[in-house]
């Protein structure tokens, strides 16, 4: 380290994880990052994302001040008042003009993990007051929101596996040693898997293929895909019909045991064993094993949720949880608290979770969560009539790569618009179709605190780090941009962006029943930083944000504890284990056991050195494990005349595409794995390293028209395939 080097703190901003970096400064410039040993989560767990933090905040491609598109269809450099001030004029213009539903909002999921991408949309929605909203929910998590809305009442009371603490782990979907969690943000996840097994617990993982995860297991069981619910409604039926199933001190706190034992009577481990390609003793097994750990926790994520079937999956993992007493206990599953949730209150009814409020306006999808599928987004752009969306704005996310049909909705961007925004550091696949592009700053000039996965979070802690450098000369703050934006669509265009800010404290304290004169005794240099002091002072552990600038390597809160019946929200007051809808979906699921597989399928998968798309930009992550390749067995390869490193072609109902193929027995026969988020090769992007390696692009093998009834999810895995080879 040289004489004027220096270090600072630094949150990850990479992954679900979190983990605490140590920043190694020269300048303004981050010339490392390693793992920070006094953090109090991760311990100085990096990975490689983390240690590439460097060269993703200085790549070169980063946009550095906001593009407008000119009158000869070209997009040039501007000045931020030109962009905001074209912002300003057009959208209010297309709102009057056709009313606020002519205006979409898709929101990506690096907003997670960013302050301003969590403290602002929500403000922007409402300025708006659009319900066109679309994220990466509809491509991920939504089948776990919607599971947990209608047994909890909250869609965002989420229980993780308590993973420190467990004696069983079942996995579904989940590749965590890939993925680093989703969901479930745990810093150093294979560390605490190998944790488990040396404690004498049991690992158990269901995934089609003998991924990282499944090599460390206690018992792999590869799983056809898309079969998930059936294996896991045999599971439950089997802890009831065997008298297993052992709520223990939630019992008072069910509703709907009796229905539930008769909703599943035809899931039994025979009647799902050819469905699931996985034999009826060792579905008894794991039931049986999952009864008799001391402690236990099921844990599914994305695998389990793109499926046809995923809320249905997602539902009965905690139904699992539940059954065998493991659901809010230590060891089991259990719901954080973190320190900017809402005060915990007396257990009481709720207002409950509601699916299908509105409707999309083409194929008529039901909202979820206040969102509409992502795989309706061009159709409501291409289709004409009242409210049809003719603007646009997009933040942080790519979905012509990571929604089905990209050739469809690329299309729809290009020529069925009236005016788009982007806020993105890079011109991508998707924003090159902007009218106005609004560049964030690298993350090393931005603070950081994680309002959203704290809430995922296996051990409650708080953490922030302010930024590591300055605001480079003629950069905007991330926060200062979403809050110019929300003042540009609605009128307010010139007021000061501290009223952004201010208003949401306002309303934040009278939601709360607080006095407004509490706004005066907050701190912080920053509208942002005043946000999150009242979030602190308000939430369950009544800290402040001194304490945290006090505390940079954070605070522990301490484990997990049992938070039911305070944290139920259903109209009941209780867990309502068969609500309505789900017992309406499962005549789907029922007819689902007389299927029989097409001969090939394909799944997805994920890369340690790779986020969806918006990380194949950066040279130090690219190549080695992280390339796009089709997986296939060897049997499969050998039958369709495919050699290792051949281009294979694979089509669907959404097209074909092209990859090399990669022989291997990790992947199960009859299914093939093609890596999500690829795709790079459209002109007028500016990403260099990704145009490079560009990929092909998975999605475009979907039509989607293949949603998960109750979450509007897009099905990307179990998806029929045919491979030849190309020529």
């Amino acid at each position: 380290m040289s004489h004027d080097s220096r270090t600072a703190p630094r949150i990850c901003p990479l992954c679900e994880a979190t983990c605490g970096l140590t920043l190694t400064i020269e300048g303004t410039t981050v010339t490392g990052a390693r793992g920070d040993r006094d953090d109090i989560f991760s311990k100085g767990f990096i990975c490689p994302k983390g240690a590439s933090f460097g060269g993703l905040d200085a790549d070169p491609d980063r946009l550095r001040v906001p593009l407008v598109r000119g009158d000869d269809g070209e997009l040039r450099e501007a000045g931020w008042s030109e962009a905001f001030d074209l912002i300003a004029a057009r959208i209010p213009a297309l709102t009057e003009a056709y009313g606020p539903q002519a205006v979409g909002v898709v929101l990506g999921n690096p907003n997670a993990h960013t302050m301003a991408g969590s403290l602002y949309p929500p403000l922007l929605l409402a300025a708006l007051r659009t319900r066109n909203v679309f994220t990466a929910s509809t491509l991920d998590q939504m089948p776990k929101h919607v599971s947990s809305g209608l047994l909890f009442g909250d869609a965002h009371a989420i229980p993780v596996p308590d993973l420190d603490r467990t004696d069983h782990l079942l996995l579904i979907g989940a590749n965590p040693l890939e993925s680093n969690g989703s969901l479930c943000t745990a810093p150093d996840f294979p560390g605490r898997l190998k944790s488990l097994r040396r404690r004498g617990g049991t690992l158990t993982v269901i995934d089609p293929r003998r991924t990282r995860t499944a090599r460390l297991a206690d018992r792999h069981v590869a799983i056809r895909p898309g079969a998930d619910a059936l294996l896991l409604a045999a599971l439950a039926h089997t802890l009831i019909d065997e008298k297993l199933a052992d709520p223990g001190p939630l019992a008072e706190y069910l509703e709907g045991l009796d229905e539930l034992a008769a909703a599943l009577a035809d899931f039994t481990p025979d009647a799902v064993a050819a469905a699931c390609d996985v034999d009826a003793t060792t579905i008894t097994a794991i039931a049986r094993e999952l009864a008799a750990a001391p402690t236990a926790a099921v844990y599914g994520r994305i695998g389990s949720c793109t499926v046809e079937h995923g809320t249905l999956a997602s539902w009965l993992v905690d139904v699992l949880n539940i059954l065998t007493g493991n659901l809010d206990r230590p060891g089991g599953a259990l719901f954080p608290l973190s320190a900017t949730a809402r005060a915990p209150r007396p257990a009481a009814p709720g207002k409950g979770f509601a699916l299908g409020r509105w409707s999309s306006r083409v194929s008529g999808h039901p909202e979820a969560k206040g969102e509409l599928p992502v795989a309706a987004l061009a159709e409501e752009i291409e289709t004409p009539g009242e409210d049809r969306i003719r603007a646009l704005v997009v933040i942080a996310a790519n979905p012509v790569l990571s929604a089905p049909d990209g050739d469809r909705l690329d299309a729809a961007l290009a020529d069925g618009l009236d005016f788009m925004v982007s806020v993105d550091p890079y011109l991508n696949e998707t924003s090159r179709h902007a009218n106005v592009v609004l560049p964030p700053p690298p993350p090393s000039q931005s603070a950081h605190f994680d309002f959203a996965f704290n809430t995922f979070a296996i051990h409650n802690q708080v953490r922030y780090t302010r930024a590591a450098v300055p605001l480079e000369d003629g950069r905007m703050d991330e926060s200062e941009i979403h809050a110019r934006l929300i003042l540009a669509v609605s009128g307010m265009h010139g007021a000061p962006p501290s009223a952004v800010d201010d208003l949401a404290i306002g309303t934040a304290l009278t939601r709360a029943g607080a006095p407004e004169e509490r706004a005066a005794e907050l701190t912080g240099d920053s509208g942002p930083e005043r946000r999150l002091d009242l979030m602190l002072r308000l939430g369950p552990y009544g800290l402040t944000l001194e304490q945290l600038l006090a505390h940079p390597h954070g605070i522990d809160l301490g484990p997990l504890q049992p938070r039911v019946p305070d944290v139920l929200r259903t109209r009941s007051g209780r867990i309502e284990l068969l609500p309505e809808p789900i017992a309406a979906d499962l005549p789907r699921l029922r007819r689902a056991l007389g299927d029989r597989p097409a001969p090939l399928v394909l799944v997805g998968r994920r890369h340690l050195r790779s986020n969806n798309s918006w990380m194949h930009n950066v040279g130090s992550l690219t190549g080695g494990s992280n390339v796009c390749t089709l997986q296939i067995h060897p049997d499969d390869a050998a039958r369709l005349g495919l050699v290792d490193g051949a281009i294979a072609r694979i089509e669907s109902s959404g097209g074909g595409i092209e990859a090399p193929a990669e022989i291997t027995d990790t992947v199960r026969s009859g299914v093939v794995s093609l890596p999500h988020g690829w795709g790079h090769s459209r002109p007028g992007t500016r990403m260099k390293v990704a145009a490079a390696h560009p990929g092909a692009n998975v999605n475009q093998l979907l039509d989607g028209t293949l949603l998960d009834p109750l979450s509007g999810t897009a099905v990307l895995n179990a998806i029929p395939v045919s491979v030849t080879p190309a020529h």
